[in-house]
């Protein structure tokens, strides 16, 4: 069945190919006692802050950014522990969201829109309901779940391992760490390149050839504990909140057949009544908020449904005339 777009959408889709022509600032800031690396795609009008989720990088935003700076400055940056930021704890809630309101006196912001993807919801949660007067509207990337839920715990736990662990000769090379994950989470976006550049930030290439994370273990563990332990509390949160839930949290396509069957098992068992009670949840303790529903999976999803996701955001982040 052919898909048509309305003049709107197809305008914004146009404008998000050319909107950032110019190559994006990369710089690096002093916030709350670490540096934290932040990329500045510059714009005009409010500021946008895109936050990634646990283990990523703010170059996962790299084909997201452009369709905002016409009408927002756009930033994300790569929290303590992650990308080019500092290694340095300790990594709860409280001094993530610290870091992300020195990052913003340090970058002049005095008040953002925020937009999280994943773990990302934890901090602009907390940033909405701990300094209000900074924040204006809040964007849940496939990020409105309390994962410190003991519904969402005990998931984690039961995630098989095929899931978790890299198989043998992924890091063997960097072609081979990227194939694995195209494979693994971005399956329907055709154009690899547009979000290499967030893979290859993930991992140090070594003298040999091999790849090994970047990210330091003792980091990953302390940002898991953070995860699963912190609570959620909407209840401070006076924002207007936009989320966004694809359809499934793994691509259960990947793998062999009997890989599949357990990843799609998965979901269903757990992903699929969580969602819907996460989904209840933020409608009863979040005073202004919409929910919408896309195609993808936790990571393609803001690629394979770009079009749904930018008309939403802007729908919601612009002013009303």
């Amino acid at each position: 069945m052919k898909r048509f777009l309305s003049a709107g959408l197809l305008a914004i889709l146009t404008l998000s190919a050319c909107a950032c022509g110019h190559k994006p600032k990369t710089g690096f800031v002093t916030a709350n006692g670490v540096q934290l690396q932040y990329i500045d795609w510059g714009g005009s009008g409010p500021a946008l802050i895109l936050i990634h989720g646990l283990g990523f990088n703010p170059h996962y935003f790299d084909d997201l950014a452009p369709a905002f700076t016409d009408r927002f400055r756009v930033v994300a940056y790569a929290r303590r522990g992650h990308g080019q930021s500092e290694a340095k704890g300790p990594y709860d809630t409280a001094t993530l969201t610290e870091d992300l309101r020195a990052l913003m006196d340090g970058l002049g912001i005095t008040k953002a829109h925020l937009a999280g993807h994943s773990m990302g919801g934890d901090e602009i949660t907390a940033m909405a309901g701990t300094h209000p007067e900074r924040v204006d509207r809040i964007v849940y990337l496939d990020a409105a779940y309390d994962w410190a839920d003991p519904t969402y715990v005990a998931a984690f736990k039961a995630i098989p391992p095929i899931y978790m662990k890299a198989p043998p000769g992924a890091m063997r090379s960097l072609d081979a760490y990227q194939a694995y994950l195209r494979t693994k989470w971005f399956l329907d976006v055709s154009d690899p390149s547009r979000f290499d550049e967030c893979i290859q930030d993930l991992v140090v290439v070594q003298p040999d050839g091999t790849v090994r994370h970047r990210m330091s273990q003792s980091a990953m563990q302390a940002l898991v504990t953070t995860l699963l332990t912190d609570h959620r509390d909407y209840a401070k949160v006076r924002s207007p909140a936009l989320a966004i839930y694809p359809a499934s949290l793994p691509d259960v396509r990947n793998g062999d057949s009997s890989q599949r069957a357990q990843m799609l098992a998965w979901e269903q068992k757990y992903m699929v009544p969580f969602r819907a009670a996460s989904v209840a949840r933020v409608r009863r303790e979040l005073p202004k908020v919409e929910i919408l529903n896309v195609p993808g999976n936790h990571m393609d999803f803001v690629f394979v449904s770009r079009g749904q996701v930018v008309a939403a955001m802007r729908r919601f982040l612009l002013p009303r005339s």
